[in-house]
């Protein structure tokens, strides 16, 4: 599904990424740890589309060069970034945002749009499975929303939108126990044989509830080393820095 082959990446001529190699395949889990600095955000910020990088390399997306896809088409395509840190944005409804957001890649794939009861029903099936209170639904993006709502947010419109890559860029962030199972059994509901995620995190915590199938440590730009789930755990008894 996702190959991504001697992937180097600067800004303004600082190199983050370099001669990054990673495969994933259609219904596996990756993790991606790392220490602060390492190019974990960097990576996700390339997959999406966001300018301003200088890269190199080849990254394929089902066998199309992601490179030559506008951010609007790599979503259209099936790809999806939840951010580490959801914007708020005034003015815009939530529930015409997530209707708006489905159709246009319903659109874009020649697939029939839902109208205003099909995706009402839709989307109240969803924020009851995450535990979403309905009443956000109604609010301007974001605003006013409690860190852990926001993050619950990315996860509803992962799950509306159904993508085939998913991209948590440290999803896990500032959540408590009881959100973060939540996050958890919502992706957890989305693993299928066909679709893919890829989880960057820092930490072992969000890794206990969704089990990777592979489990990468991120070092100065390199993975350094991959394994299973067991390698979360040796990095949280020994720290980045012994990682050998």
């Amino acid at each position: 599904m996702l190959k991504i082959s001697n992937l180097s990446a600067k800004i303004e001529n600082k190199s983050i990424l370099q001669d990054f190699k990673l495969e994933i395949n259609p219904g596996e889990v990756h993790a991606i740890m790392g220490p602060n600095g390492s190019g974990k955000s960097t990576l996700s910020n390339i997959l999406s589309g966001k300018k301003g990088y200088d890269v190199k390399g080849e990254v394929l997306f089902e066998n199309i060069d992601l490179f030559s896809l506008e951010t609007e088409e790599r979503a259209h395509k099936g790809i999806f970034l939840a951010f580490q840190y959801p914007l708020e944005i005034p003015g815009v409804n939530t529930n015409v945002f997530l209707k708006t957001s489905l159709n246009a890649i319903k659109k874009a794939r020649g697939e029939k749009e839902l109208d205003a009861i099909q995706f009402l029903k839709l989307v109240k099936e969803k924020a009851k499975e995450l535990k979403f209170d309905e009443e956000k639904l109604g609010r301007q993006l974001n605003v006013g929303f409690s860190g852990g709502e926001k993050k619950k947010n990315e996860i509803l419109q992962m799950s509306i939108l159904n993508p085939k890559l998913s991209i948590l860029d440290e999803t896990d962030s500032g959540l408590d126990i009881d959100a973060l199972k939540t996050v958890a059994d919502g992706v957890n509901a989305l693993r299928k044989k066909n679709n893919s995620f890829l989880i960057i995190t820092h930490y072992q915590r969000l890794l206990e509830y969704i089990k990777p199938d592979f489990v990468h440590v991120l070092m100065n730009g390199k993975i350094i080393k991959s394994g299973g789930p067991e390698l979360a755990l040796e990095l949280e008894k020994k720290g980045y820095e012994n990682i050998n």
